[in-house]
């Protein structure tokens, strides 16, 4: 049976800076895979592979240009990442020590609604950090055609849309982004915890390297098959200007099957898989590796 772990043993100051700074380098290592994601979502209609995308993108912007928004998509997970982690743990370990679950180990279902919970208040605050990153992103098309860029970094970005869309023009596409965190963290949180205590506890691996990539690999599938539509319309939402092509991330979803049909909805599903698989695998394996020298028990 899994061995029920107590958040509340463990520092929450010291495991947020643990997991900023995994987070810090599972994005540096995966950034140029969630930009050729971006890029194919908003390619639309048109018909190219993610190694289309990338040779696209080195011959027109330069391999410079596969760092494009790097800078916000930092910002973004150190608020993102830490807030749905620790926040996950510390509500597990409250569920867990409550008298209702008499420190039982909790099922998948209820990691999962906590997994979820977890992403979506996270998601919240770092809406407008994931903004600036997406318009980014989508600028390095407009230099690839010869265009002047929107911005020129992330500071005049933020500049940019306060004054033209407003405060709440920072968190346009907030629905979708909430929807996809919701999904996303229902899969990767609950399934890597699960995945990788039943490796444990049937003892196919210790708790080691082996069984987090075997957890990540699994919860990078999960995560990935869950969120991929909701990550397609709120690419789609975020990118969207002062001249709006969707209503709503509803308006988005009906237009986008209507015109492209439903596996428009898992467009992207290679690289955004092909990036959660390392990213996790990154994040994970240096988050626990992280922990241990600070003396902290695993996740």
């Amino acid at each position: 049976m899994e061995r029920s772990r107590v958040a509340g043993e463990s520092p929450t100051g010291t495991r947020i800076l643990l997991a900023s700074l995994s987070a810090m380098v599972a994005e540096s290592v995966t950034f140029p895979i969630d930009l050729t994601k971006t890029r194919m979502q908003l390619h639309g209609a048109h018909r190219i592979g993610a190694i289309g995308v990338v040779s696209e993108i080195a011959r027109k912007e330069g391999v410079i240009g596969l760092y494009k928004g790097l800078s916000p998509a930092i910002m973004r997970h150190l608020f993102y990442t830490p807030i749905r982690i620790i926040g996950y743990e510390n509500l597990k370990g409250f569920i867990v020590r409550s008298e209702a679950n008499n420190g039982e180990s909790l099922p998948l279902a209820t990691k999962a609604l906590v997994g979820g919970f977890s992403g979506v208040i996270a998601q919240v605050v770092a809406s407008p950090a994931d903004l600036v990153k997406v318009r980014m992103q989508a600028d390095g098309r407009l230099v690839s055609q010869g265009l002047k860029p929107r911005y020129s970094g992330p500071i005049e970005a933020f500049t940019k849309i306060l004054q033209s869309e407003g405060v709440i023009g920072l968190w346009k596409g907030v629905l979708p982004n909430i929807q996809r965190a919701f999904l996303v963290n229902m899969g990767e949180l609950a399934c890597y915890d699960h995945a990788k205590h039943f490796v444990i506890d049937k003892k196919i691996f210790e708790d080691n390297i082996y069984a987090h990539t075997l957890a990540s690999i699994m919860s990078g599938l999960a995560s990935t098959t869950l969120s991929c539509p909701a990550d397609v319309v709120k690419t789609r939402m975020m990118n969207q200007g002062e001249k709006a092509v969707y209503r709503n991330s509803y308006d988005c979803l009906v237009k986008t099957v209507k015109f492209e049909g439903v596996r428009a909805l898992w467009k992207g599903f290679f690289p955004t898989w092909a990036r959660l698989g390392p990213w996790q695998f990154v994040f994970w394996v240096s988050y626990e590796k992280f922990r241990q020298l600070a003396g902290i028990s695993s996740f």
